[in-house]
Formats: structure tokens, C-alpha cells, sequence
């Protein structure tokens, strides 16, 4: 078996505007298999979504300036699991994920123009995938966007990396591999040569970026470019402040109680539980939902968590992909406040919602709330109601007459980010159409009146009840029942008798289950354990296991105290191991039911495997179900007569007729 990783070079020039990149659609064909989801990863300045059935692969690509950065990254909600670590949380990058991503930036590094000066990251996300089907050929992201790739592309070539893993194999046949990889990938860069001819762009030149236009420079000829910088952020955000105050006009061209275009979307990706895009304005989440055992919970009440994602190519901006930051930790812990009220009691996983923020451009949070619920419905989770947010900001305008008083005012909903950095409050709130589940508000003032408080609330009402509305266009109710490719739980009944052979010695069975299936098994009561699938596949072999483990032998009827015949099948420095029938599972005989006498071994006494011995049955420990056998009460000499301690006179009778015939 040869596994070949080539990435062959196509160097094409073409640009194209970051104002066209909203509205343009990417798509490779694999064959008959394709999927169009420009509507997904807008914000970034170039993006490919590389598609078959159920397995989704998506790459970014982010220009800056002076270094290269690529971050590969894989979600536990796109295998339907929840991370094991302390936190459930996905933290540090794997070994498998820097390899790849060093596999991702040996192939691009060498095509970079020289003297090329500007900063590019590349974020690969696996968002819903039964297997990894296609790695490293980034050449399409970077041709799409307006890099200069400086050779010719041949396409007898391989000019980038070549990278294999064989068992031993010839030469010859590794030389084939690799001429039958170049020849079955020519059908991808046909697909690239055709992705370039629609949607090529003109080469980048270079320009200065972060300065002062010379225009505005001659006429502060002694001012520094920092200080020309900041005094143009300082009117513009008062004419900013002035169009809204005094004219009554929105940046956007919206009125104050207009909400953005919101469109919805569920069931995205087939092998996810439950998944949900929510788009508003320019703000886009993509939540997905992932049931997984109950132990897997990291609270005590834990019934719901909300993991959010707010990565760097959200706001069109390169970053670390790292850990979870304070932004992240305190809007995901809002969304779930907003969510989890609606969450039943009673309900046999634990859920993990995740909100993935793909564009950002005002109040991520409260579309992660709606995009939650959109999910959790989407899953088949019986919330009580659907639950949605919105933003409310302010601009005051404050009298000059009176300091901290307030002349007047204007409510703002759903703000865009520049409203919410040059605003005065951003107040988000979140509920049902019966009432308010989530509420917080950042004020940027000394203080607003309770007036204006009340006022947002209502106004928020309002918007909130109108996308709820939208929302039921796409799913009204949670789906009656779950997923088939969706996770089971069920309860068995171990009696005493079988539960040792059940669990294995150590624990020993269940972890072999573990390690098969997948498949986790937990002690709900003295006799009922509850075992969790994460795929009915699993739960199915699960089953045949366990009634393996725990069929009976043989239907032997065995009587208390009787005496029966035990071969000896292995020696224990505890004891012998025998079987009183054919086909038995040898039972432990311990040192001390061995002898009247106190030995450290069976061989002190001359056993051996194979020799046959008489034992006594006992019935079955009621603790643990393991069966009381011994050998040492078949070696105690008989007693004539019986005497207890309450026939003290005739025992005082025969010692005096003893003396007395003495």
C-alpha cells in the first residue's frame, strides 16, 4: 500500500476586488458531486469550499503584511463528539494538525513572488467530515486571489512537495504511484483552469498602505501623520454622531427600528446532529449542535453548552488560532444564558452547541443565540420555545448647559460595528415571544435615565418578535425525533450473578468496548448500567459484545453444599483456577479454601494443572456474583459428638466420674 501526497503547481495571475468578494459564488466540481456556499465565509478576502457528500473542507485566506501563516484545525462537532479535556473545549493544535499545516505551507511557500510584502494567513476548519478526503492544494485560494505566481504551469510537473507513506514497497512501484497520482489529478486542475477563466482578476501592484495622503499632509505641514491620523477619527466620528442626532439618517440607510436582511438555514451538513446558518447583515454564525453521553458534561447541572468561536478571518484581520480569548468566553457564556431556559430538564445527552463566527459586523452574540436555537431545533431537541436576540444601541447628544444631563437621544436597532464603536451603548437582549431570557448592556457613559433603559427593552421586543417570525419560516418546532445518524442511549439489567464476567477483571471489558465501539458504559444502580452509542452502528455491536460476555455456559443447576469435581485449568500465586463443567469460565479457588493448613502458592501442596479435585459449593457472593467454592472443608475430621457451651453441667459431670474412678 502506497498513500501519495502531491501538490502540483498551476500558476495563473488574476485579482479581483475585496467589494465584488460578497456576492461572488466558489465552486469545484468533484465529479457530479458539488455544493455552492459562497453564502458561508463571506468576510474573508478569499475562500474555497472544497465539497463531497458529508465531507466539507474549508480554506481561507487572508492577506496583511510580511509573514505566512497557515493554522489547520479540526472540530469534535464534525465527527459528532464532544473534546474529552478538562475544559470540553478545543485547545492546543494537535500533532496531526501542525503536520498538515506544515504540509500546507511547504507546498504554497515556494510560489510567493519575491519581494512579496504582504502578510497571508490560511485557516483550514473541517466543519462536518466522516474522513479526510483531499489535502493541501491551496493553489485555486491563492490564484482567485491577486498573487503573482511566478512559474508556467506544466502539467508533467510536480514543482512544489512530494510526500509519501509505504510499506517497503519497489521502487518501480513507487515511481508508478506517483505517475497514477499526476495522471488522476489532472481532472482537479481542470476544475482549477476552469474556476480561473470565470473568475480571474488583474495582478496586484504594489501601493503604500497606512499613510497620509499627501493632500492632507501640505495643508498641516508641521503636524505629525499620527496626530493628522487621529483628528480625522475624531470628526469623523462626530459627523458620524451628527447624521444620526440631527438628520435622522443611518450609515447603512436604514431607519432606527429596521432590522438588517436576516436569512436562515438548518440541516447544512448530513453527518452533524444538528446544524444551523444565520446570517443578518453582514454578520454571519454557523452553530452546530453535537449530543454526546452524559458523563462527557463538565458541570454539575449541565444540560447545554455554548462553545463560540471568533476567529481572526471573522473581521477580515489575521491572529493566533489558539485558546479561547475573553471575547469568546463571555459571548458564548450570554448565548448560553439566552438558550439554556428553553432547554428540557430531563434529556438523556449532554448538548454542545457550538457558534462558529464567520463574519462579523455588529452583535455576534445575539445571532449566535438565534442560530443556537435554529440548531437545537434543527437536532430535534424538545426546547419549550425558539428563542431569538438583537441589539439595541444609543447616540446622545449630551447639554452643553447641564453637565450629565442628556438633550437628547436615539435608539438604534440591530447596530452595525462602526454604530456600536461610536455609539453609547450597546444593549443586547435576547427571549421567546413570551418574555426575556438574556439581557446585557455595555454603557459607555456615566449613565443613562431608567426612561431610556425601558425604551430599549421595548424596541428590542419588538425587533426580537420580528425575527422570530423569520426564523419560523425556516423551522417553526424542533423536529419529532432525532437524526438517524444521531447518538443512543439505553439501560440494561446485569444481575449479581453475571456482573464480574460483565465488567472484567480491572474493568477490563468495558474498556475493550471503549476502545472497539466507542461505545462508553456507566452504572446508573446496583443492577442497571447505561450504555452510550455514538452512532446506532456502534450500539449494534456493542449489544452482540456484551451478550457474548455474558451468555451463560451451560443451564447447569448447581445445589448448595454439595460436593462436586473441579479441574484445576491454571495456577495463581492467589490460588487455582477450576471448572466444575465443560465450556465453564474458570472460577478463582483461593489459597485459604485450599488447605486446612496456610500455604503461599498451590504448589506447595502439590497441585497441578489438569489434576481433578473435590470442592464444595457455596452458592454465589450476593455482593459481586462470583461463585464460593472450597476444598478445605472437605479435609476437616469428623466429630462423633457435638457439644455446645450451654451443656456446662454435663460436661462438669464427666470430669467429676473421671476423678472419682481415678
Amino acid at each position: 500500500v502506497c498513500k501519495t501526497v502531491i501538490t502540483f503547481q498551476c500558476s495563473y495571475n488574476f485579482k479581483w476586488s475585496l467589494n465584488s468578494c460578497r456576492s461572488r459564488t466558489t465552486c469545484i466540481t468533484f465529479g457530479h458531486n458539488a455544493e455552492q456556499l459562497s453564502k458561508i465565509f463571506r468576510c474573508c478576502i478569499e475562500k474555497i469550499v472544497l465539497n463531497r457528500p458529508d465531507k466539507l473542507k474549508c480554506l481561507f485566506l487572508i492577506h496583511y503584511i510580511k509573514c505566512h501563516l497557515v493554522d489547520y484545525r479540526q472540530k469534535g462537532a464534525a465527527v459528532g463528539r464532544i473534546p474529552t479535556n478538562y475544559l470540553r473545549r478545543e485547545l492546543g493544535v494537535t500533532d496531526h494538525e501542525i503536520l498538515t499545516s506544515r504540509l500546507i505551507d511547504r507546498s504554497i511557500r515556494p510560489l510567493f513572488p519575491a519581494g512579496y510584502y504582504y502578510d497571508t494567513q490560511i485557516i483550514c476548519n473541517l466543519l462536518a467530515v466522516d474522513d479526510i478526503f483531499i489535502c493541501v492544494n491551496f493553489n485555486p485560494l491563492s490564484h482567485l486571489y491577486n498573487i503573482g505566481w511566478p512559474f508556467p504551469f506544466h502539467r508533467h510537473f510536480v514543482d512544489i512537495m512530494l510526500e509519501a507513506a509505504a510499506d517497503n514497497i519497489l521502487q518501480q512501484d513507487f515511481c508508478h504511484a506517483i505517475k497514477v497520482g499526476l495522471k488522476h489529478t489532472q481532472q482537479i486542475i481542470q476544475g482549477i483552469q476552469q474556476l480561473v477563466r470565470e473568475k480571474g482578476v488583474k495582478k496586484r501592484t504594489d501601493q503604500k498602505l497606512f499613510t497620509t495622503p499627501e493632500e492632507i499632509v501640505k495643508y498641516f505641514p508641521g503636524a505629525d501623520s499620527y496626530e493628522i491620523t487621529e483628528s480625522f477619527n475624531v470628526v469623523a466620528k462626530e459627523i458620524f454622531r451628527n447624521l444620526i442626532i440631527n438628520e435622522y439618517r443611518r450609515c447603512d440607510g436604514r431607519d432606527f427600528n429596521t432590522l438588517r436582511n436576516i436569512t436562515c438555514e438548518v440541516d447544512l451538513f448530513k453527518t452533524l446532529h444538528g446544524s444551523a446558518l444565520f446570517q443578518r447583515g453582514q454578520t454571519q454564525v454557523l452553530c452546530t449542535v453535537t449530543f454526546d453521553s452524559l458523563e462527557s458534561s463538565i458541570k454539575s447541572d449541565l444540560i447545554t453548552t455554548v462553545a463560540r468561536y471568533f476567529p481572526p478571518y471573522a473581521t477580515n484581520e489575521i491572529g493566533r488560532v489558539s485558546g479561547s480569548n475573553r471575547r469568546e468566553l463571555g459571548h458564548g457564556a450570554l448565548a448560553e444564558k439566552a438558550l439554556k431556559p428553553v432547554i428540557p430538564n430531563k434529556f438523556p445527552f449532554t448538548i454542545r452547541v457550538t457558534s462558529e463566527v464567520l463574519e462579523s459586523n455588529g452583535s455576534s452574540s445575539m445571532a449566535s443565540a438565534c442560530g443556537g436555537s435554529l440548531a437545537l431545533m434543527d437536532a430535534g431537541v424538545p426546547i419549550s420555545s425558539p428563542v431569538a436576540g438583537v441589539a439595541i444601541g444609543l447616540i446622545t447628544k449630551p447639554n452643553p448647559e447641564k453637565v450629565g444631563d442628556i438633550e437628547n437621544y436615539c435608539l438604534l436597532t440591530d447596530i452595525l460595528g462602526i454604530e456600536d464603536y461610536n455609539g453609547d451603548m450597546d444593549f443586547k437582549m435576547a427571549g421567546t415571544n413570551k418574555g426575556i431570557t438574556a439581557l446585557q448592556a455595555d454603557i459607555k457613559i456615566p449613565g443613562i435615565p431608567l426612561k431610556i433603559v425601558m425604551e430599549a427593552i421595548q424596541q428590542a421586543t419588538v425587533a426580537k418578535k420580528e425575527i422570530l417570525q423569520i426564523m419560523s419560516k425556516v423551522i417553526a418546532k424542533p423536529r419529532p425525533s432525532r437524526k438517524e445518524n444521531g447518538p443512543l442511549v439505553e439501560n440494561i439489567q446485569v444481575p449479581a450473578t453475571k456482573r464480574a464476567r460483565f465488567l472484567g477483571p480491572g474493568g477490563y471489558n468495558l474498556k475493550k468496548l471503549l476502545a472497539e465501539t466507542g461505545v462508553t458504559v456507566s452504572q446508573v444502580d446496583e443492577d442497571t448500567f447505561s450504555i452510550f452509542a455514538p452512532v446506532p452502528e456502534a450500539m449494534y455491536e456493542a449489544k452482540e459484545f456484551i451478550n457474548e460476555i455474558c451468555k451463560d455456559d451451560q443451564d447447569y443447576q448447581l445445589e448448595f453444599g454439595a460436593i462436586y469435581t473441579a479441574t484445576i485449568t491454571e495456577l495463581r500465586d492467589a490460588g487455582v483456577m477450576v471448572k466444575l463443567y465443560p465450556n465453564m469460565t474458570p472460577v478463582l479457588l483461593h489459597n485459604s479454601q485450599l488447605d486446612q493448613r496456610k500455604i503461599k502458592h498451590p504448589s506447595a501442596i502439590g497441585l497441578q494443572i489438569g489434576q481433578e479435585i473435590q470442592v464444595k459449593y457455596f452458592g454465589r457472593d450476593p455482593t459481586d456474583g462470583r461463585m464460593r467454592l472450597s476444598r478445605k472443608v472437605l479435609q476437616s475430621p469428623a466429630t462423633s459428638v457435638v457439644k455446645t457451651l450451654s451443656e456446662k453441667r454435663s460436661i462438669g459431670n464427666a470430669v467429676h466420674e473421671s476423678a472419682n474412678s481415678a
